[in-house]
Order: C-alpha cells, then sequence, then structure tokens
C-alpha cells in the first residue's frame, strides 16, 4: 500500500481547492450569460485572420470571454477564405480549439459539399465532435428560384437528415434573407418549413432578418421548438448597417426570452473581429 507525506497531502488539497474554484467561477460566468449558454462566435466573419493564424485567432476570441465557436467546413468553404485550412485534420482542429477553451458542437456546410460527398462530411464532423450539421443554403438560385425548386431542395435535406440522425447528429439549416420574400404570394420561408421534417431538421434562425423588415422574436414564436440555434448580429435601422449586439434595433431580452421558450441550445454572434469585441460585455451584462 503507497503511502503519502504530510506535504503531499496539502499541495493535492490545495490544487484539488484550486480546481474547485476555478470551475465555479467558469459555472458561475455561464449561469450569468444568456440562457445559461456558453455566448458563441460564428467563425467566417473572421476567416481571413483564422486561415493566416488559426489558433492565435482562437485564443484571442476566447480571451475575449468567448466560450463557443461555430465552425465553416473547411473542405467545403477552400474557395471562401479556408482554403489555408482545408489540409488540417479534424484532430489537430479540436485539439485547438480544445486548448484554447472553446465549445464546437456546430458547422455549417454548403449545399453543394453535402450533395457531392454526405458521409465524408458526416465523417468529419464526427472526429470533430459536432452535435449539429447546418446547411448554410439551399441549392436554389436566390433571383430565379421556384416554389418548386425550394420544396426540392426541402425534400432533399430531409433525406440527408436521415442519414445525420443515423450518425447521432442533428441536421440544421441556416436561413438568409433571400427566403423572406414572397413568390406567388407565398413566403418563402414558410413553405420550406412547410415541407422540412420538423423531426429530421431544425433551424438556426439569423436575427438579422430584422434588415429585411421581419421580427425575429415572432418567427420564433411562430415556429416554437423548431430552432436549435441563433446567429447574432444588431440591425441600426437610421443607418442601414448591421451594429454590435445592443447597439441596434432589437430587443434582446424580448428575443431570448423567445429562444428559451423555444428550446435554443446555441447562439453565435456573426460580426467582424470590432463588433465581436463590442458584443461580448452586452451579452455578458444582459439580465433576461
Amino acid at each position: 500500500m503507497q503511502t503519502i507525506s504530510r506535504r503531499q497531502f496539502l499541495i493535492g488539497s490545495t490544487m484539488g481547492v484550486a480546481a474547485a474554484g476555478s470551475l465555479s467561477v467558469g459555472a458561475l460566468r455561464l449561469k450569468a450569460d444568456p440562457l445559461g449558454l456558453p455566448i458563441g462566435f460564428q467563425i467566417y466573419p473572421v476567416r481571413e485572420q483564422a486561415a493566416k493564424d488559426f489558433e492565435g485567432t482562437l485564443r484571442q476570441l476566447a480571451a475575449l470571454g468567448y466560450r463557443g465557436i461555430e465552425l465553416c467546413s473547411f473542405r467545403g468553404y477552400a474557395n471562401a477564405g479556408f482554403a489555408p485550412l482545408q489540409n488540417m485534420k479534424a484532430p489537430e482542429a479540436r485539439r485547438i480549439m480544445n486548448a484554447a477553451g472553446l465549445r464546437c458542437e456546430s458547422s455549417h456546410f454548403t449545399a453543394q459539399e453535402l450533395q457531392a460527398g454526405l458521409e465524408e462530411s458526416i465523417a468529419w464532423a464526427k472526429e470533430i465532435g459536432l452535435k449539429y450539421m447546418i446547411a448554410s443554403s439551399a441549392a436554389v438560385s436566390r433571383d430565379t428560384g421556384t416554389l418548386e425548386d425550394w420544396r426540392r431542395a426541402a425534400d432533399d435535406f430531409n433525406k440527408m437528415a436521415e442519414q445525420t440522425k443515423k450518425a447521432g447528429i442533428q441536421f440544421g439549416y441556416h436561413n438568409h434573407n433571400h427566403e423572406f420574400k414572397e413568390l406567388n404570394g407565398v413566403l418563402i420561408y414558410d413553405e420550406f418549413m412547410s415541407r422540412l421534417d420538423p423531426k429530421l431538421v431544425a433551424m438556426q434562425l439569423q436575427v438579422a432578418i430584422i434588415s429585411a423588415g421581419y421580427d425575429p422574436v415572432e418567427v420564433l414564436n411562430k415556429y416554437p421548438g423548431r430552432f436549435c440555434s441563433l446567429h447574432l448580429a444588431d440591425w441600426s435601422p437610421a443607418d442601414k448597417k448591421s451594429v454590435p449586439v445592443g447597439q441596434g434595433a432589437i430587443d434582446w431580452k424580448r428575443l431570448f426570452a423567445a429562444a428559451k421558450r423555444g428550446g435554443v441550445k446555441n447562439y453565435f454572434v456573426e460580426m467582424n473581429m470590432e463588433a465581436l469585441k463590442a458584443s461580448y460585455p452586452y451579452l455578458h451584462d444582459l439580465k433576461v
């Protein structure tokens, strides 16, 4: 039987207390954040910086207070600025994110890469440790797409979602403003939602639809339980431009109340570095 000295016991006890204290501080900070969830960011707006220095960029954002990250598939987004990262192996990316103290449960994938190689995308998602695979758009023309095109896209996503579900991953869809237009008197988003299987496809709401004249809270309330996550950015009607969270027209307390009722599991600020810096303190101090 191995014995320990009094000195070893005291050192071990001190380290245990310190670790517990650190965990308590982290738990208290998390409890203070909206919905009791870690404040996250979407990597796309900082892709150029991340492509040059992935580890340094993540550490910089973690130092600001962010604890969640949503990726873009390096392979699918190679032509959108992620080419320098496309050969990075999933375990290495996961190690870097973990070392920075960031939780990664979600990533964007293009419709084209999902159609061309769903199995490969699922394999990468599992290696990264994702819970959500989010289609960032549909393979439908924003200018000439018809309602039938959107119906077919929804059917395709339902089939993809069956496969991700078998792999233990929730499939999702991220909207843009163009789904909030009417075709033949029908709102594209409503038609799309009616065709997507709610048991298979969850939604990620981009609250910037306020810039198109739609209240994101009303959308959350109209489709309760259909949303897994949110993309956050505020909007200045006077300047007609995006502004940091808390500096625009969105009523964030009202929005997070609706998100809580709807069971939202993640939210990510989707803005450039300066706006990310300005948005975090507001979110962290927000009492909801």
